[in-house]
């Protein structure tokens, strides 16, 4: 079962799992570092991403995964150039906003196979507010958007920022959704905590250079606040540089459980232990 919870304060005034909600013992989670095919331009770019997604959800699902986790603008790629300008949502246009034909198949294929997935894209709400998101899709097909809190660099210029962490429960697991430079600012994961989150998961893009900012950043998170830690990483080349890879999964203690072998399209899963997240928070270990 899935739910979604809102962003920001709201979170923490929000009552715990139902008695039918209880943690399942492990959750399966695919990390998904993925490369982003085409320019991002266009809505073909789109389309073309939708598809490769769709291919790697049903891959995860074979693998038993129950949570699938994309990178930062996976649909589009980190081609900020293709924002710029007046916002607008139609079907040659790369942002996406509800209701949108192209994102049909992926929430067909979460119906189908019962899953919870998280993609990224450049989203146009329905009073023209343009937000960097991150799009929960459960496992009904429904769709819900999450928006990055901390813009950095020209972000700033083409979108409006979130308020804090949103939060998404798979099989009675709480996991909080972070965009890339949200991870970089301790307040976030802090916010996550208050509401009790198992899990925060990042969508990003690090790049070369940057493999010791990435394990500092998910690390202490995770040690910090002692909930599992995820990164889907945006893979290949990108506008900021080469990507450094390393998708993959952190423990509560801070420290990495696995990680993706390159830097191009790769599928890690992970699973989740409730009885390793139980033991450190009670000071087991």
């Amino acid at each position: 079962m899935t739910h979604v919870q809102p962003q920001a304060d709201s979170l923490h005034a929000v009552p715990g799992p139902s008695e039918e909600d209880r943690p399942s013992a492990t959750l399966q989670a695919a990390v998904v570092q993925y490369q982003a095919l085409g320019a991002g331009t266009s809505s073909a770019d789109v389309a073309r991403n939708v598809t490769a997604h769709e291919e790697l959800v049903q891959r995860a699902h074979v693998q038993g995964a129950r949570l699938v986790l994309f990178p930062e603008l996976s649909l589009t790629g980190y081609c900020l150039g293709a924002f710029a300008g007046t916002p607008y949502a139609d079907q040659s246009s790369p942002w996406v906003t509800e209701g949108d034909p192209r994102l049909e198949p992926l929430q067909d294929a979460c119906a189908r196979n019962k899953m919870t997935v998280v993609i990224g894209a450049a989203w146009l709400e329905t009073a023209q507010t343009p937000r960097l998101a991150s799009l929960i899709i459960g496992p009904g097909g429904s769709l819900h958007p999450v928006f990055k809190t901390h813009l950095h660099g020209a972000e700033r210029q083409l979108f409006v920022p979130g308020d804090g962490p949103g939060m998404v429960i798979v099989d009675g697991w709480r996991i909080a959704l972070a965009i890339c430079a949200d991870a970089a600012n301790p307040s976030h994961a802090a916010a996550a905590a208050r509401a009790d989150a198992d899990v925060y998961a990042v969508s990003a893009l690090y790049t070369n250079g940057e493999e010791l900012r990435l394990g500092l950043h998910l690390g202490a998170r995770s040690m910090d606040h002692r909930m599992f830690g995820l990164l889907a990483n945006l893979g290949g080349e990108t506008p900021l540089g080469t990507s450094c890879g390393l998708s993959g999964g952190w423990g509560p203690d801070g420290a990495a459980i696995v990680g993706a072998a390159g830097t191009g399209t790769e599928s890690i899963l992970v699973a989740l232990e409730r009885s390793r997240l139980d033991a450190y928070r009670s000071g087991g270990e």
